[in-house]
């Protein structure tokens, strides 16, 4: 009979515990890990000025901004999910130190490379979370925001180059210029 080679999935406590030590950011999906890959300057741009925004808007209450170095987790009975989203908010009082597992708010910039992944199985995935109330695209080769919330059953909201949206669950009022102040089209 031939030798055919399996992927076993990883336990939990061995990727969070690798993650600590490697160079390199992973993914984690029921056992399977993928390597994150790197950004263009736009998407970083585009990420530290709503990071950027949101900081300053929630500054002295109890909601955090995190970067694209932070985990959210996602453990349900059956799955359990790690992403590093470009952007997040999170009020939960006693959060993990590894990741967040109450987030209000996500932003995932879109790329080429993530964008199938980002509007897909990352979306469902989020979804699985009581806390998240708004899950946001952002392209970085036009102005255009897209905002599904919770609210309305996730419909898409869309906003282009001269309007101006609302992040509800941090009641925060941007113009789509403010998230691409630093970019040239």
């Amino acid at each position: 009979m031939p030798n055919i080679a399996r992927k076993l999935p990883i336990p939990i406590h061995e990727y969070l515990e690798g993650e600590l030590v490697s160079d390199v950011k992973y993914e984690y999906a029921n056992g399977a890990v993928y390597a994150m890959t790197g950004a263009r300057r736009a998407h970083n741009l585009i990420s530290m000025a709503l990071a950027n925004l949101l900081y300053n808007h929630l500054r002295g209450t109890p909601c955090q901004v995190f970067g694209s170095d932070m985990k959210v987790g996602i453990l349900t009975q059956t799955d359990t999910f790690f992403y590093y989203p470009d952007v997040h908010v999170s009020c939960e009082k006693n959060g993990h130190d590894l990741y967040n597992q109450e987030p209000t708010l996500i932003v995932e910039v879109l790329s080429n490379a993530t964008e199938r992944r980002d509007r897909a199985e990352k979306f469902h995935d989020y979804r699985k979370l009581a806390s998240l109330e708004e899950y946001v695209l952002v392209t970085q080769d036009s102005q255009r925001v897209e905002i599904y919330r919770k609210r309305s059953g996730w419909d898409l909201e869309l906003w282009g180059a001269q309007d101006r949206f609302l992040l509800e669950s941090v009641d925060l009022h941007l113009a789509v210029a403010d998230v691409y102040q630093d970019i040239v089209l």
